[in-house]
């Protein structure tokens, strides 16, 4: 922020003509401007709110900021842990317990959830051994036949990696599949 009557206190002390007087009122203003820079900071409207103390009283009443010199502050205190009647040792507070039951589900509604699951499971593990055994017959090895629009070697280069790509990928659904039914209780 610029003061209009402020002279820079390197023009006042280079001035060997001026009084004492003149000297120490020349301080005096560049003291009063620095601190009305320093203490007048706006709070401008808008999308990104503007925090800003580059703009004269003019200006911000213009741009309808506000100064935030003597706003409120709102300090949170954590709350102090409770000290208990135990040798000095602090504890937490106590915590309210559910009975051992409210989260607990009937063993027979568990013993359906899990067979429901399993059977999915069996379904998608018969589901995923078929398409490997498709991929595999139609990889053969390695030695498949080519088709009539493979004329050009590389494609059909391409396709066999593709298929042993795609058998790598099942072989490793089905061993997931196998991994997840042993985990369910028999």
């Amino acid at each position: 922020m610029s003061n209009r009557f402020a002279l820079p206190l390197s023009v006042c002390r280079k001035t060997p003509g001026l009084a004492p007087l003149l000297v120490a009122a020349c301080w005096l203003v560049s003291l009063a401007s620095g601190a009305q820079a320093q203490g007048m900071v706006y709070r401008c409207p808008g999308p990104p709110v503007l925090y800003t103390d580059a703009l004269s009283a003019k200006e911000a009443a213009e741009k309808g900021c506000r100064t935030i010199e003597g706003t409120p502050i709102t300090i949170l205190q954590a709350p102090k842990p409770r000290a208990a009647g135990n040798g000095g040792r602090i504890e937490a507070a106590p915590v309210a317990r559910a009975s051992s039951d409210a989260g607990r589900v009937d063993p027979n509604q568990q013993r359906s959830r899990d067979n429901e699951r399993r059977r999915v499971l069996e379904t998608e593990l018969r589901e995923a051994e078929e398409r490997l055994a498709t991929t595999q017959r139609e990889y053969a090895g390695g030695n498949a036949e080519r088709r009539a629009d493979e004329r050009n070697y590389q494609r059909y280069l391409d396709r066999m990696a593709e298929l042993k790509a795609s058998i790598a990928r099942q072989e490793s659904d089905v061993a997931a599949l196998k991994r997840e039914i042993s985990k369910l209780p028999s």
